[in-house]
């Protein structure tokens, strides 16, 4: 299925900002990440980007399918090189950050961040972010995926989770709009993480963070960790307030906690 993408619209957009970033729309593929770690691979430049209007293998974080109709979301890919691999914790915490400033320059009200790598619109899940690096010597090539739900269809009726859509608070932008306003927040992110790593990012990634002191459960290597979500350090781990202490976690699935739910 053939989804139109206009490449004029998304040049004025960006205005002198668009030197900076090689956009190449396509109508499928089987996955943005994918392609892009090809394209990187074989000498792609930092800044180029890979959009799909369908994907026949997205994925998401843990391995799960990224669900989507042709044309109803945004997902793309950016390639960005670092020079320093050692800055890298906390990556997709910054690229949350990055997400959230450009909803709100689109006027979209409620957006919130759950740790590592969801979006959340009103309490429900608007899209998510999947980063994968290649790593030679020091140097690291960072494939960073997005994807954001525009309208509701039936494909995400299969989503275990409850969702979003950017049509439930109106007509939404174009996808050449909306990614127009995320490249330079993520260029703005991505240039500072370069230079300092998450902690300057921290302090407003806590005031977004979903699920900041509330009951929550975690799901970490087939152990279920219960307590206080206390936000995340300036590494991007997560701080864990349990009967035992604060755990500092690099890894696993965060949700509220059942017994908290009724309460």
């Amino acid at each position: 299925m053939t989804v139109a993408f206009d490449y004029s619209l998304l040049r004025a957009a960006l205005g002198p900002l668009v030197a900076r970033f090689d956009v190449d729309h396509l109508d499928a593929c089987a996955s943005t990440n994918t392609e892009l770690l090809s394209r990187a691979q074989g000498g792609a430049g930092s800044g180029t980007v890979v959009v799909a209007a369908t994907q026949s293998a997205g994925r998401g974080r843990r391995g799960r399918a990224w669900i989507s109709a042709p044309g109803a979301s945004l997902t793309f890919s950016l390639l960005w090189r670092f020079d320093d691999a050692r800055v890298l914790a906390g990556l997709s915490l910054g690229i949350g950050v990055a997400v959230a400033r450009a909803l709100a320059a689109l006027g979209v009200a409620d957006i919130r961040l759950k740790w590592p790598n969801d979006i959340w619109l009103a309490g429900r899940k608007l899209g998510g972010v999947l980063v994968e690096s290649s790593l030679t010597s020091e140097r690291a090539a960072v494939i960073i995926g997005i994807g954001l739900n525009l309208q509701r269809t039936e494909a995400l009726g299969a989503v275990d989770q409850p969702v979003a859509a950017l049509g439930d608070l109106g007509a939404p932008p174009s996808r050449e709009l909306l990614l127009a306003a995320l490249l330079p927040q993520l260029a703005d992110v991505l240039d500072l993480f370069g230079q300092q790593g998450f902690a300057p990012l921290r302090g407003e990634w806590q005031a977004l963070h979903a699920l900041q002191d509330r009951p929550v459960r975690l799901l970490d290597d087939e152990r279920v960790l219960r307590g206080i979500c206390r936000g995340v350090d300036e590494q991007g781990a997560l701080l864990l307030d349990t009967e035992a202490g604060v755990l500092r976690l690099l890894g696993g699935e965060l949700s509220l906690r059942e017994d908290s739910c009724t309460s």
